[in-house]
């Protein structure tokens, strides 16, 4: 790659990059993402996180987006318009955009607010949790924008009635490190209780937003619980991972007679113990620090039967390097779970990693199925809530695979 220098006498107010010839495919067809070997040549100054304008190789303008050359995702695009400046008023539209397809979409009570690349603001994330905001930064270009978004969106919702009490910085994943930034968490402003009380389809949960998992409570599962609910009333139900027992405390909701919820983390039960209690549950519902993996086959052996079986597990697999162990993961829960589950009742099975696509997790529940000579009857597939969108062309932005089928015996 070449990078060019500006001429004495020379005017540019943003350097510009000039793709590979047969390069750039995924940007061309609605992608938000360029990466290093795809391009050609700089021409212009540049330090990382600036805006610069992209070009085809024949010179045809594709818009502007933010470099990092610490990063192999080398430029994230903001606008596909070269002549737009990406200013307050451009940033106001965009947040503006993101808060009136959420009200028209989604319970606002607590959602994801920004979705990164799907919102057209890459590498930003920020969740609503009743009337805190929780903000991700994942990448250098748009953490300098990052205050000024907030402002933003705090002013919007304030035109709404809605006042936002605090706002807490999560911007702690690793994947920082590969933007060169460090990791980072902290208030954004005045202090609060980082314990927050929220509700999701009639059931309270307290999220800790400073030290629980990510941004502090897993919002793309909501309606996915909700549909769990319809199966659970009178039911004996197993929720494996639960992390803070959001599934297990929907089920319990629903009706259902005795719910376990099975998580390895200490930390995590705790609080879903805690959320049981805040929900008036605990005589129905119990949890216990246990490895999954190591709790099904138990339970196998001591001939449980469950009426429904939910596995909401971490992603086995970030990265296309362990795929293969991540495939023999999933198959492994899904065949133990479909032997817990009575003949006619359901199983509720998920992957979240976006490099288990839709036909590979498909296929692995379908040999997990066949090795323990189950029938599977599809009553519904479903992906991330909608305040997740899914942009297309931006694969990345697509991850969540949920199905819920009836497990039936061999006949």
């Amino acid at each position: 790659m070449k990078i060019k220098k500006v001429y004495k006498g020379e005017k540019m107010k943003e350097a510009v990059v000039t793709l590979k010839k047969g390069e750039g495919r995924t940007v061309k067809s609605g992608g938000m993402w360029i990466y290093d070997n795809e391009i050609e040549s700089i021409m212009g100054t540049f330090v990382n996180g600036d805006i610069v304008v992209i070009h085809d190789f024949d010179g045809y303008p594709l818009g502007k987006g933010f470099i990092n050359q610490n990063s192999k995702i080398r430029i994230r695009m903001m606008t596909r318009n070269t002549d737009q400046q990406i200013d307050r008023s451009f940033l106001k539209k965009r947040v503006k955009d993101a808060w009136e397809y959420r009200k028209k979409t989604v319970d606002t009570g607590s959602c994801r607010m920004i979705f990164g690349e799907a919102d057209f603001l890459p590498g930003l994330v920020i969740d609503k949790f009743s009337d805190v905001l929780v903000v991700e930064s994942l990448a250098l270009g748009i953490d300098r924008f990052k205050e000024e978004i907030v402002e933003i969106l705090k002013d919007l919702l304030l035109k709404d009635g809605i006042l936002i009490k605090g706002i807490y910085e999560r911007s702690d994943a690793k994947v920082r490190l590969n933007e060169g930034m460090e990791r980072m968490k902290g208030f954004m402003g005045m202090e609060f209780d980082t314990n927050v009380e929220i509700e999701e389809n009639g059931v309270r949960f307290l999220v800790d937003v400073k030290d629980g998992q990510k941004t502090g409570f897993f919002l793309d599962q909501k309606y996915n619980r909700l549909a769990v609910q319809k199966l659970c009333k009178d039911a004996k139900v197993l929720d494996c991972f639960t992390h803070t027992g959001s599934f297990a405390l929907n089920a319990a909701k629903a009706g259902a007679k005795e719910v376990i919820g099975v998580d390895s983390s200490r930390i995590g039960i705790d609080q879903a113990i805690i959320n049981a209690e805040l929900n008036h549950v605990t005589e129905r519902v119990r949890f216990l620090c246990r490895d999954v993996f190591e709790l099904l086959p138990e339970l196998e052996e001591k001939g449980e039967k469950f009426d429904v079986v939910i596995l909401d597990p971490p992603a086995f697999t970030k990265s296309r390097n362990s795929i293969k162990n991540a495939v023999k993961g999933y198959r492994e829960i899904n065949l133990r779970a479909m032997k817990l589950v009575r003949n006619g009742g359901f199983l509720a099975t998920c992957s979240c990693s976006h490099f288990m696509s839709y036909e590979l997790f498909t296929q692995t529940i379908h040999q997990a199925a066949r090795n323990v000579h189950k029938r599977l009857r599809q009553v519904e597939f479903r992906t991330q809530a909608p305040d997740h969108p899914i942009l297309w062309a931006a694969d990345e932005s697509y991850y969540l695979k949920f199905y819920i089928f009836q497990v039936c015996e061999e006949r």
